[in-house]
Parts: structure tokens; sequence; C-alpha cells
């Protein structure tokens, strides 16, 4: 969403020589990106400060627009949080304390500092990438700007230990102004470059939307189907995957008994803390055991990655699971995650289904 509003608001920003540039507007987009998520303010920064140092009605552009729009989305961000919440949260500033001050997100993995730039940049604009050196060297001075705020952007998120593909995607747009700007002076190749870029980014789009990884989704067509039988009150579905693997409730939509392995981050400050994730994985075979020492306690369904199967067999035969279905989800299993997840009920609970 940040990208896409980052999109918008790049349309109206007042670049030298634009005809179509709005303050107003470009501002008010922003502002909502940022109360959506906080750190889309990031690559913005440059350019607001460079639109500031260029406009010559400073204090207009203070009063009448800075500030309205400023207390307009905080005004409405606040009113909304204090009704979910019940109280007055300014969740901008929780986000900050949680994810820079208090640096949580580490918990989630941690890269070298080097990473956007030799990994993370290079694989979000693929194919883009000669597109995007060339025009980088071909834009005239008053685009350098929006470099700027590329370059800005992958240098702060190098502050943070925790990195991700994801935290980057709103410096695409600048990114493709720069590979636009590229094709449109290949004049002979420009319909070769065209053609090269489509078809290297629709065949592996078109591979890990419909056939990469996903089993996550396609299992969760059997679960929501125990929403349709008299067994559902009785139902018990147990996620036995890394944490998140699949969605939960938004693909199921009825009170449907549900559990997957928890990982959330250790909020006492205990140096030694593992998440259940963590902890299953270390014994799987020896947490089930201990977990389901008693029958009743045992869930209708379980349902995880084929490379857990052969570990816990044991526990599956002696507890009396049978397997009921088989769902494809990738071609390159790595780690935890599997070609294949597999759903299991116990056959004394659902033979009549």
């Amino acid at each position: 969403m940040e990208t896409l509003l980052t999109t918008f608001a790049l349309s109206y920003y007042p670049i030298k020589g634009s005809k179509t540039g709005s303050s107003c507007k470009y501002l008010a987009l922003v502002a909502f990106a940022i109360v959506i998520r906080p750190t889309a303010v990031i690559p913005w920064i440059p350019l607001v400060f460079s639109h500031f140092l260029q406009e010559q009605r400073k204090a207009d552009l203070i009063v009448h627009t800075c500030i309205p729009v400023g207390l307009v989305t905080v005004g409405t961000s606040l009113i909304i949080d204090r009704v979910f919440f019940g109280e007055w949260v300014l969740v901008q500033l929780n986000f900050l304390k949680f994810n820079v001050l208090q640096n949580l997100a580490t918990f989630y993995g941690s890269h070298p500092w080097h990473w956007y730039f030799t990994q993370g940049l290079p694989v979000i604009l693929g194919t883009h990438l000669p597109f995007f050196i060339h025009g980088c060297v071909l834009a005239p001075k008053r685009y350098h700007i929006l470099l700027a705020a590329v370059v800005w952007t992958v240098v702060v998120y190098s502050m943070l230990s925790h990195k991700e593909f994801r935290f980057i995607y709103p410096v695409l747009p600048f990114c493709m102004f720069f590979c636009g700007y590229s094709l449109k002076h290949l004049k002979a190749w420009k319909k070769a470059a065209a053609s090269f870029l489509l078809f290297s980014n629709a065949l592996p789009a078109l591979y890990t939307g419909l056939i990469h990884q996903r089993g996550s989704l396609d299992v969760m067509s059997h679960v929501q189907q125990l929403c349709n039988t008299s067994y559902r009150s009785q139902a018990f579905v147990f996620f036995m995957m890394p944490c998140h693997s699949t969605p939960f409730y938004s693909h199921v939509h009825c009170p449907l008994k549900m559990r997957f392995l928890q990982c959330p981050p250790d909020l006492t400050g205990n140096g030694s803390y593992i998440d259940e994730a963590d902890v299953f994985y270390s014994n799987p075979l020896g947490w089930l055991n201990k977990e389901f020492h008693n029958d009743t306690l045992l869930p209708s369904h379980l349902i995880f990655f084929s490379v857990l199967e052969q570990e816990i067999s044991s526990f599956l035969v002696v507890r009396g699971y049978e397997k009921t279905a088989t769902v494809f989800h990738t071609h390159v299993p790595e780690g935890r995650v599997g070609s294949h997840i597999y759903v299991y009920r116990k056959k004394t609970e659902m033979n009549h289904s």
C-alpha cells in the first residue's frame, strides 16, 4: 500500500519543469502513507526538503498546506485508534519504539549492513537493473533528487539489523522513472529492450504467483470445508509449520478451533528466550508427546510440511492419524519448508464426514 501511495504521490510531486505538480495532493498522499506505515516517510525526507528549499512562498506552504494536511491525517489516525483501542494511542510512536529504538525486529533475523546494496535492491529490480543504471547516467540534473531519495532510503534501512526485500519496495517507483528514461533514449533497441523486460518479468511473475508456494493457500480450502460439516464444533486444526506459514481465519470464515505454532518476539528482555516454533522444531516428536499427553487434548486435524512426516511418524501411528490430503507447495523445498503440505485427521473422529 505504501508503494502504491508513493507512486501516486510522485505523480503530483512538483519537480522542476513539471506541469502536473500539486503540493497539497502529494503531501496528503504522503501523510496517508505515513499513517499506514510510518517508515513511508523515509524516501520523502529529501524530496520534501528539496521542495521546501525551492518553494518561493515557504510560509504559505507551511501554513496553508503542511499544517492542515498534518492535522487532518494525524487527527483522523488518533480518532480511529481511540475507537478501536479504547484509549488515546499514537501507534506511529509505538512503531518507532518497537522497530528502531528497541530494535526488537532483529528477533526475526539480521543481515550485514551492505545487504540492501548487494542483494536487496538488485533482486527487487531484477532485469530492470541495467536499465536503472543506464537511466541514472543519462538523467539530467533536475532528476537527481529522485536518485538521492533512492540512495537515502537504502542507506537508512541499511542501518537496521533486520532487513527484508519488502522494506525497500517504496523506492521502486523512483527506480522505474530512471528505467523509463533509459528506454526512451535507446532508440533502435527500444522495442527489443521493452520485449525483454516484459517476458523476463511476466514468466517469473506467473510462476511465483500461480505455482510457487501455492500450498499455503490451497490447504486452506480443506480447512474451510470443515465449516460445512456437523462436526465443526468438535473439530480442532493444528498447523505444525513455521509460524504464519498459512492464512488463518481470513480464509476460513467460521468459528473453527485452530492453532498454529507461535513465534512472538520477547518483550521482557530475556536473553535465553526461545519461541514455541523453535522449541517444537528442536524436538518435534518429544514436543508432541509432551503437549498432547492426554488423548482428549489431541487435535482432530494436523497440517504440516512433508519434511516433518518421517520424524513424527510414530506419533501419527500411535495416536491414530491418517493422511487425507496432499497439497503441492513448491519445487524448491528448503529447511523446514517441504515440497508438499500434508493433512492428517484422527481416524476415530471424522470418518463419517
